[in-house]
């Protein structure tokens, strides 16, 4: 588990050298990177950043692969002008920092992004994937949003909603084998409530030998060995969200 020098592993990971391909706009009161295809499309996804924020270049490289997969991709900074985290803080300070930034209060922001998808990009089918702090907001809205089709929660924390279970949509989670932050334990407590308590279609999916936000913050020619898991999460999350937008 992390211990209390270093609550959180989200460090642990690479930084992509990577400029994007898309362009940052003003959505009334948030800023965010958006990425189209060059054939329209009524498709969108919202990308909900980790705790290095919606500038990572990281997370912009996910938003143009979905762009290259045909959606509309849109990474709102949902800190709303709060710093992200750094690696060089002091992780002493993560939890005060955390409690500041909740990932079940973006709702006011995610209305927001829905109508600029509906009414500035032509978007009728949109759904949401997210990254650690982001992928426990996936959860939060699949929960509660009636206006997102889909959802991919890639490591999302599972301690912050874990009891909650009654997903409106159909829900893809995606956890490493060996993440510190989200033990195997409450994976399997998440499965099992889910089957319990969930009327749509949902997956859980553990990958063998990976480590927290091997999706986004693994490169493959740095890891090699990781190079398989990496690929197949990427494509999952791709293939989860062409079934149901």
């Amino acid at each position: 588990m992390a211990n209390e020098s270093r609550p959180c592993p989200c460090d642990i990971g690479d930084k992509f050298d990577y400029g994007g391909l898309g362009q940052e706009v003003q959505v009334e009161h948030i800023k965010a990177y958006i990425c189209k295809p060059p054939a329209g499309t009524d498709k969108a996804v919202i990308v909900i950043h980790d705790i290095f924020g919606w500038q990572l270049p990281n997370t912009r490289y996910i938003a143009d692969m979905l762009t290259t997969n045909g959606y509309i991709a849109i990474c709102p900074d949902f800190f709303v002008g709060q710093e992200a985290w750094k690696p060089s803080n002091d992780w002493a300070s993560f939890d005060d920092w955390r409690k500041t930034r909740d990932a079940g209060k973006i709702d006011k922001e995610v209305d927001v992004v829905l109508k600029y998808l509906k009414d500035q990009c032509g978007a009728k089918k949109i759904g949401v994937i997210g990254f650690c702090w982001g992928g426990a907001a996936v959860q939060h809205l699949m929960l509660k949003n009636p206006h997102l089709k889909t959802g991919v929660s890639l490591y999302g924390v599972i301690r912050h909603f874990a009891d909650k279970h009654s997903l409106l949509h159909p829900t893809f989670f995606i956890f490493g084998e060996k993440d510190d932050i989200i033990p195997l334990e409450q994976v399997m407590l998440l499965e099992q409530k889910l089957k319990q308590n969930c009327k749509v279609d949902y997956e859980v999916k553990i990958y063998p030998g990976q480590t927290h936000g091997f999706v986004h913050r693994k490169r493959e020619d740095i890891n090699p060995q990781d190079k398989p898991y990496i690929e197949e999460g990427r494509k999952d999350m791709i293939s989860w969200l062409n079934k149901y937008l």
